[in-house]
């Protein structure tokens, strides 16, 4: 015990930027949990998905011809707070954007909507597209990186 202060007696500046970080990553977390906000893996969301989930994709129609989740319904970003109302509350959503920034805004209006079961995709179509999941692209379906 008594190397560890003196560990912090001789690194000060490193101590501090540890107990900061530490804060700092405790702070986001509590505010995203305050706020109800629920970020999905895409694990996770193919969980999601084959129990009828429906997937709501916020990118421009351009990036969503070029590859998108499939059966997900692409509504641009920018339209979103209009067509929001026409979704159903009945069953899971999970929101997906390019990076899951745009994704997470969504869901925040959705939750205050009266939403109950919106989810964000962590990390959007990148985070889906590294883990090797399929997309559609026009009427095929392509599986990004290899399986074993």
């Amino acid at each position: 015990m008594e190397r560890i202060f003196e560990f912090a007696g001789n690194h000060t500046l490193l101590v501090l930027a540890l107990m900061i970080s530490f804060f700092v990553l405790i702070f986001s977390e509590l505010r995203r949990k305050a706020s109800g906000m629920v970020a999905i893996a895409p694990g996770e969301a193919v969980t999601l998905i084959n129990s009828d989930a429906a997937i709501v994709d916020l990118r421009n129609a351009e990036a969503f011809s070029r590859g998108h989740i499939v059966n997900a319904k692409n509504i641009p970003f920018d339209e979103f707070d209009a067509k929001k109302d026409d979704l159903s509350k009945s069953r899971p959503l999970i929101a997906v954007c390019d990076s899951g920034i745009n994704s997470t805004k969504a869901v925040a209006m959705l939750r205050q909507s009266g939403f109950e079961s919106a989810y964000t995709l962590k990390g959007g179509m990148a985070a889906w597209g590294q883990a090797g999941l399929p997309v559609v692209t026009g009427k095929k379906t392509k599986s990004k990186g290899k399986r074993s």
